[in-house]
């Protein structure tokens, strides 16, 4: 039985739920957390660094919200300002001068749109994300493992594979946002959720993600290896294909391709 979609983004904003951190240390080993964009400032609400998986050398980045009021108020209820983003954006080319695979955790309701974000250049960073991840030499793998809001989503996603966990959303807008310009009502937010195929069933009919992965033993540490071994099968295969940068553009290339009729 499909559920309400709304219900479906509760589950996704859940303090419950793991965050970034959790998926990096239960899934890798040898952790070793970058700082600084090298512009302005550290972002703590956009984790990175290098790690193994397995026996492989991998970039890991990952929008961290925390879980505590006190935590998620350090990491800015995992909304990144852009020195996050060109934190991620340092360390994704990185890992392409040396080689590594990336791979990227999302959970974000949306950017920072704050002054402050805005005045540091928040559009021009994710811009240059959009563009810059759509043309790196590494395989990217994107899991959405809470919120996947707008371009702040997005700015992490642009990867050869992206995967959402079963209750996970992915769109344009909140729905609260979607309610508050179409109908000027915050409060139809569950109208506006049932309309933007926002779940990851959606994204799957759509073609927007590849992969569901199954929350049955969420948290548990069985959950965690069943993503790693996701993880490197997948990275086995892209290591292995040479046409990495075409397939990727045309991945996205058939995102909304309509069909007319005769």
């Amino acid at each position: 039985m499909s559920q309400v979609p709304y219900s479906v983004v509760k589950l996704a904003r859940s303090s419950k739920r793991p965050t970034g951190l959790d998926y990096i240390h239960h899934i890798f080993t040898d952790f070793v957390e970058f700082h600084g964009d090298r512009q302005y400032a550290d972002d703590p609400a956009m984790v990175g660094g290098i790690a193994r998986l397995g026996d492989t050398s991998v970039t890991v980045i990952a929008i961290e919200k925390g879980h505590t009021a006190k935590e998620r108020a350090h990491r800015n209820f995992g909304a990144p300002h852009p020195e996050g983003y060109r934190k991620a954006l340092r360390l994704a080319k990185q890992a392409e001068k040396f080689g590594r695979p990336v791979i990227c955790f999302v959970d974000t309701s949306g950017a920072n749109c704050g002054i402050g974000a805005e005045e540091r250049g928040q559009g021009q960073a994710i811009a240059e994300n959009l563009m810059e991840f759509s043309t790196l030499c590494v395989p990217v793998i994107s899991i959405l493992v809470g919120e996947g809001g707008s371009g702040g989503a997005l700015a992490l996603a642009v990867a050869d594979r992206v995967w959402m966990l079963s209750n996970a959303v992915y769109s344009v807008i909140s729905p609260e946002g979607c309610a508050s310009i179409l109908w000027k009502d915050a409060k139809k937010a569950e109208e506006a959720a049932a309309s933007l195929r926002l779940t990851a069933a959606d994204a799957l009919k759509l073609g927007v993600i590849e992969k569901i992965i199954s929350e049955n033993d969420m948290g548990q540490q069985a959950f965690y290896d069943r993503i790693q071994s996701d993880l490197q099968n997948e990275l086995a295969m892209l290591s292995r294909d040479p046409e990495l940068i075409t397939k990727r553009y045309d991945r996205f290339r058939r995102i909304g391709q309509v069909k007319e009729l005769s």
